[in-house]
């Protein structure tokens, strides 16, 4: 039996979470206080099964709870997702009679904090190639690199990374792993000073011949899709649907500060409130028909990849998914900045902080350059792993 969710999230916690979000984006530190009271409540052990501790849920269940979150606090909500989504992976392989990753639940359920280390500069191909090398030594793999856009800098303890052997050049391959945090040849350096999503604090991680034994290295093998499995499935299913239901509920909260503010909106040549210029209905009208769109997608994505439905195409589906989802809020908010007068561009407007804690739904994997090619060559039947790419 699962825990529900208003048990992992409670309304008096969703208040305060409120409160602070726009705080921890001003002075740019993570989210110390709400990360208590998270791990306190269970949340991060959302997607961890019953008889590990955890509350259980499968994706559908958790991409409400994450939807819940990001309604008040996006950053939070995108940066526990790099922890939960390895769990959610874990567990779904498992059921599936796969215990490559019963560790992962295992000291998930000990206290231990995963992150998502696959961000690096000149890869645009996460998970199926890597600018990370990974070298063979006795018990394990030494791995060096540079990774970016590391979730949970101030809190992770187990770094999901991958990175390319390639000690056969005829048939590199691909190290999927998890190094310490204390491992020699972890060094950490500060470069979070973004745009938006400032409280997930994601610093730059660099390896250098840092050690991670056989018993964190749940898969190896070839790059590309040709080395695609349900590892790699999962990792989208969860991750991607995570990151689409962060960004959908941003975007609800910009529709309803929206539609609570229109009415308080006046102006001299209007005799009522601006809820009455017919403009300002069509863009509410725009709003609310992406909203019920995008949500309607991506409840049945995770409702189908929770119930097992054995999809030929999943990889065109969970793909589609997260870039119609995530541009969907993007232009749900953008038009509700656009609605609020001039009065969103100031600090004070929450619109501001969702305006540009949303832009940042573009660089999550599987952006637009990414998507539509994975998606197109799949369609059209073709080898994305033929050379050349292009052409």
């Amino acid at each position: 039996m699962t825990v529900a969710t208003s048990e992992l999230l409670t309304d008096d916690m969703l208040a305060r979470f409120d409160e602070r979000a726009p705080v921890y984006d001003r002075e740019n530190r993570f989210f110390d206080e709400d990360w208590a009271e998270l791990v306190e409540s269970g949340y991060l052990l959302a997607a961890v099964p019953t008889e590990f501790g955890g509350a259980g849920l499968a994706l559908d269940e958790y991409s409400k709870l994450v939807r819940r979150l990001a309604y008040v606090a996006p950053a939070t909500a995108l940066a526990t997702n790099m922890h939960c989504y390895w769990t959610g992976v874990a567990a779904d392989l498992l059921r599936g009679g796969d215990e490559s990753c019963r560790f992962i639940l295992e000291q998930a359920a000990e206290g231990e904090v995963f992150c998502a280390l696959h961000g690096e500069a000149g890869n645009d191909m996460p998970l199926l190639l890597a600018v990370a090398s990974a070298d063979r030594v006795d018990g394990g793999w030494e791995i060096s690199g540079h990774k970016i856009f590391g979730s949970l800098t101030p809190v992770w303890t187990r770094g999901g990374f991958h990175a390319m052997d390639t000690s056969n050049p005829d048939a590199p391959q691909i190290v999927h792993g998890f190094i310490r945090r204390d491992a020699d040849g972890v060094q950490i350096i500060e470069t979070w000073d973004t745009l938006g999503m400032r409280a997930t604090q994601s610093q730059d991680t660099v390896l250098d011949k840092a050690f991670v034994p056989d018993e964190l290295v749940p898969l190896v093998c070839p790059t590309g899709f040709a080395g695609a499995g349900m590892f790699h499935v999962g990792v989208f299913a969860w991750a991607l649907m995570g990151f689409a239901s962060t960004y959908l509920g941003a975007a609800k909260r910009a529709f309803d500060l929206t539609v609570e503010g229109m009415p308080r909106r006046t102006s001299i040549a209007l005799t009522n409130s601006m809820a009455h210029h017919p403009e300002v209905q069509h863009q509410v009208a725009e709003m609310r028909i992406a909203y019920d769109a995008a949500e309607a997608m991506l409840e049945r994505t995770c409702a189908d990849w929770a119930a097992g439905v054995e999809h030929e195409d999943w990889p065109v589906r969970l793909v589609a998914t997260r870039h119609f989802v995530i541009n969907a809020s993007i232009d749900i908010v953008d038009r509700g900045l656009d609605l609020s007068g001039g009065g969103g561009v100031f600090k004070r407007n929450r619109l501001e902080h969702i305006f540009r804690d949303v832009r940042m739904g573009r660089f999550h994997p599987g952006n637009s350059l990414l998507a539509h090619e994975l998606i197109g060559k799949l369609c059209l039947g073709l080898d994305p792993d033929a050379p050349p790419r292009w052409g």
